[in-house]
């Protein structure tokens, strides 16, 4: 970045300033540590770091991050862009680059995913996309591992970690912070206390601090506030600090610093002892900015110890001004929070018996549960769920018994994975239900909603054996515990049957769901949202079973209830419904309707979930199916390879629905005549469906009938041959020999019999499937119809001319009363050219 010159560069706002905290009017000193820093950003195309020396590791209050705020102001006019980003819990640090979708103009949280958003924020920082003049300061970053991936290296702009570890040193250009100099500590002394200090007296008291910039903070604080001489505070501190020495206190923390704290602590207590206990409390959360509405809103809870207080709103604003006053806090009014430093949390912490810190915990537990909001799946309550995750672990909350707060525990699990916040999700549920378990029991109420909780996370994440493992589990559990009819039982077994399509167990899903609609009607009623988004899944189970009839009239009246419910369904549910049904005309054959359906549920989905939703690109990728069995090549080509990019982007190649946009692209591909591109596609998308679904998975099967085609495309007939029967007996051992994947392979494995000149064995195969596709399908299908074509193919090349010439006969009046003339399946059977059948997995 070129460097600017003149105060009005520098006074200027960027264009983006996002959580930077206020600059500290007594910020003093450290010219030459901001020098360094600022040439060091300069002239290393590294990360710029300010840690503690390694003889200061793990020193607190030393002024690290007081360093950066007046880096950030001081230096604000050079960029265009400046962002806070709190580190010290490094699971929530996607949660901070992702909030930066919107300005960068990238597609938000909501749509695809916290950690997606996180590392589109980091690629676009990367690129220097809209901005290539920015900022970001990493505050507290003390896990290096932990923070790395999140940094946009390479970047154009600027990168600064405040940390206490020196492993830093490794990967970045380090700026060492010591403590204040002598010179330092009496200037800061002198402008913090507002008179002309003597500089011996100002040494002397520096001396007895130890130079420590936050304990010569709270000493000028608690001067100012007292009319308290240096000489008479120099006294009191020493014996503050024989009294510390003498009660063995933690050395952790420099016994100046305890001793100036102390001093401070007493003085409030004297003065306004509603402050210290509000200071107290203050301790137990954690050093993130804590919201002023946790204390508004939790005026209910029960807390013994606050109680008094959070009855009286006008006590308690005057406690927390009394604290900042003396420097003990630090108010952000524009932002509504109070923060106090780590280390004088920690002390405070320390200064507490083991009782009386087990009873302020729990009260800051109480005040957490029940200042939440009460419903995460509101997107209008998630800001406030976001401003309380930082405190769910610095609090201990993972401890607590207490049913209510466990109860706000479950919804930050439920907040995250609504969010796509997946990993912190599953991160806080183990948390949670390891210890739940062990203290409550594995049958407990709340730990069998975490089980389930949690095994809907697993499922989102790909994680489909764990998934159902647990879920299975957690079903039985249920079932004796609250019975079959409980909601919490209902809602467990929808999940696993989702987990048993993914192993590919369909009819056993078909059953499942079928029992859930039974109890679902009894409990809710028939046109119940709950009930209805069991019609939905039970819509797809019987397509998953080629029961395509039965699933068009279910998903019919799933799309009807929920596109038109006033309550209780969510835009997600109307996507959903609404794609699954054009999704089902397709497979029932009625190309063109299930196209323009299609048209219409990907408008919505871009209009209402936006373009880079993960329900909207599965709409996209449907939606391009059905252009491509229309005969509309360029538009589905067009949006598969849009669709496929985007998925591969946001979620990743083993995401299920990118292996699933690969597919349908190198279907696509093929019939543009790209064989090359479309057999390197076939050819992975194989491999990562075996992975996530296992070798046995009709899925699985169908990646082979893909890959068989493309091989006798490319005049590979018997390695063709080898996979299509490959196929056959692995769909005929799962799903049966009467379903459309086994047709399709049979089709096609009848065509490399025919390809390999063995024309009475193709014909006895298209004997066989078009018997058992009409009795399934009736004789008007596509599938029954193309079949029909083979056959007269076939028979024709047997010698059998007349009946080969009727059935070819018989078919094209079919084809005439279905499809019009320039239905690209009714030209191709006209041009007596054999059908052949590909894959298109289904979401689950």
């Amino acid at each position: 970045m070129e460097e600017q010159v003149g105060t009005q560069a520098s006074a200027r706002m960027p264009a983006i300033w996002g959580k930077v905290p206020g600059r500290n009017k007594h910020f003093t000193g450290r010219e030459e540590l901001l020098s360094q820093l600022r040439d060091s950003m300069l002239t290393t195309a590294t990360a710029a770091v300010v840690p503690l020396p390694q003889a200061l590791q793990g020193l607190g209050g030393v002024g690290k991050t007081q360093l950066a705020i007046e880096y950030a102001w001081q230096y604000r006019g050079f960029y265009d862009l400046v962002w806070w980003v709190p580190s010290d819990q490094p699971m929530l640090v996607p949660s901070t680059l992702a909030a930066l979708t919107d300005e960068l103009k990238l597609r938000p949280a909501g749509s695809i995913g916290i950690e997606e958003a996180a590392a589109s924020v980091r690629e676009a920082l990367q690129r220097g996309d809209p901005y290539d003049k920015w900022l970001l300061i990493f505050d507290n970053a003390d896990e290096p591992e932990q923070i790395r991936d999140f940094l946009p290296e390479g970047g154009p702009g600027h990168i600064l970690i405040t940390s206490r570890n020196s492993r830093w040193s490794g990967v970045a250009e380090t700026v060492p912070v010591d403590v204040f100099s002598t010179t330092e500590s009496v200037a800061f002394l002198r402008k913090r206390l507002q008179r002309n200090v003597d500089e011996k007296e100002a040494e002397h008291l520096a001396h007895e601090l130890g130079d420590l910039p936050l304990a010569l903070e709270q000493a000028a604080a608690l001067q100012v506030m007292t009319g308290m001489s240096t000489e008479d505070y120099v006294e009191q501190l020493s014996k503050q600090t024989r009294a510390l020495l003498g009660m063995g206190k933690s050395t952790e923390y420099p016994h100046s610093m305890t001793a100036a704290w102390q001093l401070s602590v007493l003085e409030i207590e004297n003065r306004l002892p509603q402050a210290a206990e509000v200071l107290r409390c203050l301790a137990f959360f954690g050093p993130d900015p804590i919201p002023r509405d946790v204390f508004r809103r939790g005026n209910k809870s029960e807390a013994q110890r606050m109680g008094p207080l959070l009855a009286d709103p006008l006590m308690l604003t005057q406690a927390i001004a009394e604290l900042s006053r003396f420097a003990l806090v630090k108010v952000e009014q524009d932002a509504g929070t109070v923060q106090v430093h780590r280390l004088v949390q920690a002390l405070l912490r320390d200064s507490l018996s083991d009782q009386a810190r087990k009873d302020i915990r729990h009260e800051v537990h109480q005040l957490l549960s029940s200042a939440a909001p009460t419903d995460p799946e509101d997107t209008g309550q998630w800001q406030d769920f976001e401003a309380l995750v930082p405190h769910v672990r610095p609090s201990g909350l993972v401890e607590c018994r207490d049913e209510e707060v466990q109860e706000f525990g479950i919804n930050i699990v439920r907040y995250l994975y609504r969010v796509a916040s997946y990993t912190s999700a599953r991160a806080f549920a183990l948390e949670f239900l390891d210890n739940w378990t062990s203290t409550s029991g594995p049958d407990s109420h709340n730990v069998l909603q975490m089980r389930r909780h949690l095994g809907n996370v697993l499922w989102q994440m790909g994680g489909y054996k764990e998934s159902y493992e647990l879920n299975e589990a957690t079903l039985d559990l249920m079932q004796a515990k609250f019975g079959p009819d409980h909601q919490e039982t209902l809602r467990v077994a929808l999940t696993y049957a989702a987990n048993l399509r993914s192993q590919g167990r369909f009819r056993e899903a078909f059953n499942q769901d079928t029992s859930s609609l039974a109890a679902h009607e009894r409990v809710f009623g028939h046109t119940d949202p709950a009930t209805m988004r069991v019609i939905n899944n039970l819509a797809l189970d019987h397509a998953l079973l080629s029961e395509y009839d039965s699933a068009r009239e279910l998903q019919k009246l799933a799309y009807l209830e929920q596109s038109g419910a006033k309550a209780g369904v969510s835009k997600w549910d109307v996507q959903m419904s609404w794609n699954g049904l054009a999704r089902i005309v397709r497979l029932c054959g009625h190309h063109a309707q299930a196209c323009d359906f299609g048209e219409e549920a990907y408008a919505y989905g871009c209009r209402e979930l936006q373009v880079e939703h993960p329900l909207t690109l599965m709409t996209a990728k449907d939606l391009s199916i059905a252009r491509r069995r229309t005969g509309d090549i360029d538009g589905a080509l067009q949006l598969i390879e849009e669709t496929y990019a985007r998925l591969s982007k946001l979620f990743g190649p083993h995401y299920p629905e990118t292996m699933a946009a690969m597919v349908a692209l190198s279907n696509t591909l093929r019939q543009v005549g790209r064989l090359d591109e479309a057999m390197s596609l076939a050819t992975n998308a194989l491999p990562r469906y075996q992975e996530v679904f296992g070798d046995r998975h009709p899925f699985v099967h169908g990646c082979l009938i893909n890959q068989a085609l493309l091989y006798r495309l490319r005049g590979d007939v018997q390695r063709a041959r080898e996979l299509d029967q490959q196929a056959y007996d692995g769909l005929v051992a799962t799903v049966g020999r009467d379903h459309e994947y086994t047709f399709d392979s049979a089709i096609n494995l009848a065509s490399d019999l025919a390809a390999l000149g063995d024309t009475a064995a193709a014909r006895r195969m298209s004997e066989e499937t078009l018997v058992h596709v009409r009795q399934f399908f009736g004789e008007t299908h596509p599938l029954s119809l193309s079949a029909a074509v083979n056959l007269s193919l076939d028979l024709g090349a047997c010698g059998l001319t007349e009946a080969a010439d009727t059935l070819y006969e018989t078919t094209m009046l079919q084809y005439a009363k279905q499809l019009p003339a320039d239905h690209p399946e009714r030209i191709h059977a006209a041009a007596r050219n054999r059908f052949d059948w590909d894959f298109d997995p289904v979401t689950l």
